[in-house]
């Protein structure tokens, strides 16, 4: 017999994956005095990112990322304090020196929002009609930052004319420039972003508050649209001297007074224009509808 010795095949092995990790960077600086993002009626302005990748043999993949773009009008004019001009500075730390000139940047622009929007001083109004006084409004200031709360007064105890009901509409108001209008004559388009309403008959004093929502767009004016921000007020005055029905007891019994069923009421509006600013892009990112995270599969 022959003897002989076997072995054990080795399985063979597939030679090991290398996944490799690329990571680069992208700089691109946005105009200071372009326009924000704005999704009006007749005008859009949407910025958004696009990635395009490709690997050898395969169709070319894209990504668009969109962003939200706040723009602080009148950063471009504003002079930094002559301190920090002449600030001694390391020119081996290039990147460094980049990333303190944006945080100075955006220090600046929310020192320019605080002082703007920070200022306040009693603004008042006469509400009157054809047929008289109606009462007074206040308002301690007229400038605004997007989030903020616009508050005001109303008193109808010095009025002649009895107001029966007011509202309140925080509006914008999106007008196109004559040589890009769509037709000729083409009409201002409103957008109504809070609204208060209240009936005010017998009422001496009242007040509303208005929150200007995170998702606005502040006011701009670039060459094809513009963009205001104002308050609109609506109200219903009694035509005549008010008059209730009196129904009177016994003297032992109470007063007991009730409205009238029919009355004639004037109407009549007015429009306070006012001015609102972007607030902090952190503040405005809370209701952002853009996603944090974006990924592409090649």
């Amino acid at each position: 017999p022959t003897t002989g010795t076997s072995s054990t095949p080795t399985p063979s092995r597939s030679p090991p994956m290398l996944s490799v990790l690329v990571a680069d960077s992208y700089c691109e600086t946005l105009p200071i005095d372009g326009p924000p993002s704005f999704r009006g009626q007749s005008v859009k302005y949407v910025y958004k990112l696009t990635i395009g990748c490709q690997r050898v043999n395969s169709p070319i993949k894209l990504l668009r990322v969109p962003f939200r773009v706040l723009v602080l009008h009148g950063l471009k004019d504003y002079q930094c304090p002559q301190d920090e001009a002449v600030a001694p500075s390391n020119p081996f730390l290039e990147e460094e020196e980049g990333l303190k000139k944006d945080s100075r940047l955006a220090d600046l622009a929310t020192e320019l929002l605080m002082a703007a929007t920070s200022r306040r001083s009693l603004h008042l109004y006469n509400i009157s009609n054809t047929r008289g006084k109606v009462g007074t409004f206040c308002i301690f200031k007229t400038v605004y930052k997007i989030g903020e709360d616009v508050i005001g007064t109303f008193n109808f105890s010095e009025g002649d004319i009895p107001c029966l009901q007011f509202s309140v509409s925080l509006q914008t108001e999106e007008s196109i420039q004559e040589e890009f209008q769509r037709r000729r004559g083409q009409p201002v388009s409103f957008s109504t972003h809070a609204r208060h309403q209240e009936a005010c008959l017998h009422t001496a004093q009242s007040s509303f508050n208005l929150p200007i929502p995170l998702s606005s767009t502040p006011g701009f004016t670039t060459n094809i649209v513009s963009l205001k921000w104002r308050l609109h007020f609506e109200f219903v005055t009694s035509g005549e001297t008010a008059r209730t029905c009196m129904v009177r007891g016994s003297q032992s019994e109470a007063i007991t007074w009730t409205g009238v069923e029919q009355i004639e009421v004037d109407t009549f509006s007015w429009d306070l224009p006012i001015k609102v600013l972007p607030t902090n892009p952190i503040l405005a990112s809370y209701v952002s509808q853009f996603s944090s995270a974006n990924s592409i599969t090649i």
